[in-house]
């Protein structure tokens, strides 16, 4: 099954050569002629209250540092962006929960990041904001459009109160339709809506599951992220759920769950673009797939992660060293996988996309010195199980093999 964190932009990469990076190398290579960086991450870690099942870096309770951030992550972006090529297209702002900035301190964040952007020769096509329902006002809407946001993700996951409560999430279901009310009226029509489904302890978990869809498509949103709760390692969730204070929801009826929205959004239109996602024609999020096609992305903010060229790495994820610091962010943890390991990880990303993996991706996982065979008897297999077929020239995985993926690219890795 599809999990929360398969592709995680502020979580941390290996942490074996660390120290053997520091922001300025990456800049030097990022800024290097021929090297494309199309994407840039913002993290804000701040909320106002932090979910037991999340495992990003988020603050709650330091609400007075807020406005010293908006200052340091403009220092460091004063920095970084303009030295980028031309080229990036995308800015998304994750958390944590961005629009839990006070409106003035957003404002001057996406001001000043669009006047750095602009003078960079930058031209944005999708600059997209991560938005909790309760946050949104009318004076943010206007905030966002004003500065160049053109889409918006709304942290629904559910639309049961229950449901929400065996979250931890504190928010009114009612906000979400208020939400996309409010950032429609100010002028932003790309919105996305998250959902979480297997969550625990709620009776009739199917039928809740299918309410929550119907809810969803009832507010016509461009984009919808379905994804199964994940027990992260660290979480207290997971603390819960090793102690046995809760129980999964069990393997047949979260398949039935997966099964169910395969079904009923394609039945409504929107296309399953990756594992986990789907859009409407031509509104796919261009700024996740650029980290599902491997390509390269610039981090801004504390625990930020970043990718240039195979090598990753995360921004310290502590605000106070963080706050300290000026100009780049001191690095946390560095990763430099080798040949075997960025092969692995281009099948891995690759096969999480609808369009699958191209078959030159393929053969050269074929190719690689350590792995290579043990990956060709791994899709040899998966292949006369009928969880992964040849699409045009292209390898996916099958409609059986979405339901155990977790399992197929992990073992590719």
């Amino acid at each position: 099954m599809p999990h929360l964190n398969v592709l995680d932009h502020s979580s941390p990469p290996d942490n074996s050569r660390a120290g053997m990076l520091t922001a300025a190398d990456a800049l030097a290579e990022a800024s290097s002629v021929g090297v494309g960086v199309k994407g840039v991450y913002v993290h804000v870690p701040f909320c106002v209250h932090r979910c037991h099942y999340c495992d990003f870096f988020t603050i709650a309770g330091r609400d007075e540092q807020r406005a010293d951030y908006v200052t340091r992550l403009l220092d460091e972006a004063a920095t970084a962006l303009p030295q980028l090529p031309a080229g990036v297209r995308t800015v998304f702002i994750g958390g944590g929960t961005p629009t839990h900035l006070p409106v003035d301190a957003l404002e001057t964040l996406l001001s000043g990041l669009g006047s750095l952007l602009k003078a960079g020769g930058q031209n944005i096509e999708e600059w997209t904001i991560e938005a909790n329902p309760d946050t949104v006002t009318p004076a943010v809407a206007d905030v966002l459009a004003a500065s160049g946001v053109n889409r918006v993700s709304i942290g629904a996951q559910s639309f049961h109160k229950g449901s929400l409560k065996a979250l931890e999430r504190h928010h009114d279901p009612s906000n979400v339709t208020r939400a996309m009310e409010l950032v429609r009226a100010a002028g932003i029509n790309d919105v996305s809506i998250d959902l979480i489904f297997a969550i625990p302890g709620q009776p009739r978990p199917l039928e809740l599951w299918q309410r929550d869809l119907d809810q969803a498509l009832a507010l016509d949103p461009t984009h919808l992220s379905c994804y199964n709760l994940s027990y992260e390692l660290g979480t207290p969730l997971r603390r819960r759920l090793d102690t046995g204070a809760i129980e999964r929801v069990s393997n047949e009826i979260e398949a039935q769950m997966f099964e169910h929205t395969l079904e009923r959004l394609a039945a409504a239109g929107y296309e399953h673009y990756e594992v986990s996602n789907w859009a409407k024609p031509g509104r796919q999020c261009l700024h996740n797939l650029l980290y599902w096609r491997n390509e390269n992305w610039w981090p801004l903010g504390p625990s930020g992660s970043g990718h240039v060229n195979g090598r990753r790495w995360r921004n310290v994820p502590r605000l106070g060293p963080w706050l300290q610091g000026s100009g780049l962010s001191p690095i946390d943890s560095v990763e430099q996988l080798d040949i075997d390991g960025q092969l692995g990880e281009m099948l891995m990303l690759s096969l999480r996309l609808n369009e699958g993996a191209p078959r030159r991706v393929v053969e050269a996982g074929f190719a690689a010195p350590l792995r290579g065979d043990a990956r060709r008897a791994t899709i040899d297999k998966a292949m006369q199980q009928g969880l992964l077929a040849w699409k045009v020239d292209h390898l996916v995985l099958t409609p059986s093999g979405l339901l155990v993926a977790d399992g197929i690219i992990g073992d590719l890795l």
